[in-house]
């Protein structure tokens, strides 16, 4: 069994971007009834978008 250690919660910066309304709508509709906020579900698109782009660019697809 693996050791528990207590997390360590990163540092945040507060951005202010703009969402066109269907999109805000969508992500909303996609997290109703679960223990998602709004933020979390934006950055972890962001964290999987930059692990894709990231691998593109490993294998030379720009």
């Amino acid at each position: 069994m693996r050791k528990f250690k207590i997390p360590i919660t990163p540092q945040t910066t507060n951005k202010c971007i703009r969402f066109p309304n269907d999109i805000i709508e969508a992500v909303e509709e996609s997290i109703q009834g679960l223990d998602c906020s709004f933020s979390a579900f934006v950055v972890e698109a962001v964290r999987v978008a930059l692990e894709s782009l990231e691998e593109e660019n490993e294998n030379g697809n720009n």
